[in-house]
Formats: structure tokens, C-alpha cells, sequence
């Protein structure tokens, strides 16, 4: 396992096709190799920062990482680039320089390397000691012994039909998991975002998010086919967030590949998906190519939210809703009821606020290609417009907006203008 950060180049027809939010095998293939590379250098970093951290417990979990590896390469990339995983990371990296607060989890690095063991098949005998009679194995699932203390793990302590396992649920149609038992599946309370996910869910509870993801997978195959592959390939779990978010969905740059979303019914889980994987992109692309040298200061309007953004929440959102103005138009295009609406609104947001992205002057040459490359994908949705004058009317209904924003930001009005 290396741990270095590759040397990343993006050609300017990567970075073009990632700025259309329309997915391609190149745009794909980077997030993806920069979601691993950094992932390892992450754990890299732990490793080195961990007290005795070539020696010890610490270098034995390392240890059976590694003969994992050997024998299986694709199950132990799966365990450690697991979105929980990278969530882990950064805390467990925070709690070792800070010096004050909780100790650092180091025990969970020993449940990652069983988790990779038992998946590769290799025999072993490792003991870790669960945590409130659980002992969580990422992307397996959790163990619940029979006795409290220390438990000793072989190559045979995983069966699934066992009543002490308790397997991780796997969404119909796909690799992608619905997580409601890894510890680290959403940040804790210390994180800038906090989020609280869903405790466990009954089976009735799984039955439903079933439901869900086909219909919405069904959605999306049907009205945008690469979107549904794109979904496929990027994303590893979903998060169910407990009753009561505000928010429908968030994704966290900490658990690269995964969505945080409340349930909701399919066609509203379908636009989520679209919307969120967009914020994932663009947030590896960021990891390796600096598009603006702006400040954190929320200054900017931006029609989807009352509160000002700074630039780089401009940025994400408008990005986002350019994808999804495409999904609704795909949608319309193909019949779907109110589609039409959707696409004319999101569109006049995204429209609103591009001229104010591409004018900044912090953007660096490389995001003023992507900003240009977003708004020639803006443009591009004029070859099928919607009936009527639908698009006329939802661009006066975003200027109404922007007015009303300015007098509530008198302040900020200038950063508001076209």
C-alpha cells in the first residue's frame, strides 16, 4: 500500500467534460484514482502519527492489512476506501495532534483489518475487544458475542447466519450499501456539519429503503442512463439520516463515496442522488487542482438558499443544480409529469449566477475553464427548451428573488448582481 499522493494531471478535455457535470469515463477515472490516492495517504498519516505506531497493536492491525492484501488486492481496497473509513481517518488523525479531548480510535484500525482478512480468506487469529457488546467489521457488518471482555477473530468468526451477526444491508441492484452500523458512517458532533444519522432500521425499515432506491434507480435508468451508471460507479453507501433533517441529502469531502439522505420517495431520492454525486466530483477535482484562491467570507447570493455563500458553496451548488437542470430536462423530455417546471427553475437559478462565478476575480485560469465550460453546458440546454414560455417566466421569478435578496443583504447587493 503506497502513501503517497499521486502527481494528478488533468487535461483540459477532463476538466471540460467534469465542468458539464455530464459523466465521462475520464471524468470518472480521476475521482475515482484521487479518492484512493488520497484515502492512503490519510491512512498513511495515521499510521505515522500513531504512538508506537510501527510497533505494537498498531503495527499488527498494519501487519494483517497487508498479508490481506497480498492475497486479495480488491477486498482490502474496498474495506479501506470505504466512506466510513475515510471519516475514521480524519477524526482519529485530529484526536492525535490535538492535546486535549477524546483519545483517538485506534482500536478501529484492528477492526479494518479483520474485516479485510476475513473478506480475502486468508487464516488468522486477531483480538480486538468490542465496544457496548459490538464489534463493528466495516463493510461486513457487526458481531454481537455472547460474552463481554476480549474476542479472538479466525477466518471463520464471519457467518452470516449466525444470530450474532448482523450482516450490513446491500441495496438492491448494485455494490452500494445502506449504512446504519458503521460508528463512523457520519461525522461526529465536533465536525463542522453535524449530522445525525438513523439508528439501525427494523427490516420493515430496510424493506423500505428498497422501495426507494429501485424506484429512484429505476428513474434515473430511465430518464438519464449514464447518470445511473455514473451513481453506480461513484457511490459506495447511503447513509439514512434520522426523521426530522432539514436536509434531504449532504455529502461529506470525509467519506468520499458516500450520501447522507432522508427517506423520501423515489423521483425526490433520484434528483438527490443526481445532486450529491455532482458535490463528491467536484470536491476531488478540488483535491487536486486549485480553481479559485477565495476566502471562506459567505458574501454570494445564491437562488437555492437564503443564507449568502462564499465562493466555494457558490461553486458547489451551482454545479449541482446544473446537473440536475439536465436530469429534469432528460426527464421532460421523456414525459415526466411537472419535469418541465423543475428543469426551467433550476435552470434559471443556475443562469442567475453564472456570470457572477465567471467574473470572479479569484478564480485561477484553471477555474475560469471550468466556470466557461459550465456555462457553455448552461447554454447548450437551449437545443430543447421547455414549451411556452416557461423559461422566460422562471428567469422573472429568480430576478424577483434577487431583489428581494438584496433589500433582506443590502450590505451584500453588490455581489448579487449580474
Amino acid at each position: 500500500m503506497t502513501a503517497t499522493l499521486a502527481a494528478f494531471t488533468v487535461s483540459s478535455h477532463t476538466l471540460r467534460a467534469l465542468a458539464s457535470t455530464e459523466p465521462s469515463p475520464e471524468g470518472t477515472r480521476l475521482v475515482r484514482d484521487v479518492r484512493r490516492s488520497k484515502r492512503l495517504v490519510l491512512l498513511r498519516a495515521v499510521l505515522d502519527a500513531a504512538p508506537c505506531g510501527r510497533s505494537g497493536q498498531t503495527a499488527d492491525h498494519w501487519a494483517l492489512l497487508e498479508e490481506a492484501e497480498r492475497h486479495d488486492p480488491a477486498a482490502v481496497r474496498d474495506v479501506l476506501h470505504y466512506p466510513a473509513t475515510g471519516v475514521w481517518a480524519e477524526e482519529t488523525l485530529r484526536r492525535l495532534h490535538a492535546p486535549f479531548g477524546p483519545p483517538p480510535d485506534l482500536a478501529h484500525l484492528g477492526a479494518l483489518a479483520a474485516a479485510a482478512a476475513l473478506r480475502s480468506g486468508i487464516p488468522f487469529t486477531h483480538t480486538l475487544r468490542p465496544v457496548h457488546g459490538r464489534l463493528v467489521l466495516p463493510t461486513l457488518g457487526l458481531l454481537r458475542p455472547d460474552r463481554p471482555g476480549p474476542l479472538v477473530l479466525t477466518e471463520r468468526s464471519w457467518d452470516p447466519d449466525d444470530p450474532a451477526t448482523l450482516p450490513l444491508h446491500a441495496l438492491p441492484g448494485g455494490r452500494t450499501a445502506l449504512d446504519d452500523l458503521d460508528p463512523y458512517r457520519a461525522p461526529g458532533p465536533a465536525q463542522p456539519v453535524p449530522l445525525r444519522p438513523a439508528r439501525r432500521l427494523t427490516p420493515k425499515g430496510h424493506k423500505r429503503w428498497d422501495t426507494q432506491w429501485s424506484g429512484a434507480l429505476t428513474l434515473l435508468q430511465r430518464y438519464d442512463t449514464v447518470r445511473a451508471e455514473e451513481t453506480g460507479q461513484l457511490l459506495r453507501s447511503l447513509v439514512p439520516l434520522a426523521g426530522g433533517s432539514r436536509s434531504s441529502g449532504a455529502t461529506l469531502p470525509a467519506a468520499a463515496g458516500s450520501v447522507l439522505a432522508r427517506a423520501q420517495a423515489p423521483p425526490a431520492l433520484a434528483a438527490t442522488l443526481v445532486h450529491e454525486v455532482q458535490h463528491g466530483k467536484l470536491t476531488a477535482l478540488a483535491d487536486v487542482l486549485t480553481l479559485h484562491t477565495a476566502d471562506a467570507t459567505p458574501r454570494h447570493w445564491a437562488p437555492w438558499r437564503s443564507d449568502p455563500r462564499p465562493l466555494e458553496g457558490l461553486l458547489h451548488g451551482a454545479y449541482a443544480h446544473l446537473a440536475l437542470a439536465g436530469y429534469w430536462q432528460r426527464a421532460a423530455l421523456y414525459g415526466a409529469r411537472g419535469a418541465w417546471a423543475q428543469h426551467a427553475r433550476i435552470r434559471a437559478q443556475v443562469a442567475a449566477v453564472l456570470p457572477a462565478l465567471r467574473a470572479h476575480d479569484r478564480l485561477t485560469s484553471a477555474g475560469r475553464e471550468f466556470t466557461d465550460g459550465m456555462a457553455a453546458a448552461e447554454r447548450a440546454m437551449d437545443e430543447l427548451p421547455p414549451p411556452g414560455d416557461q423559461h422566460a417566466a422562471a428567469r422573472r421569478a429568480v430576478d424577483r428573488e434577487r431583489r428581494a435578496w438584496c433589500e433582506a443583504h443590502p450590505e451584500l447587493a453588490p455581489f448579487a448582481q449580474v
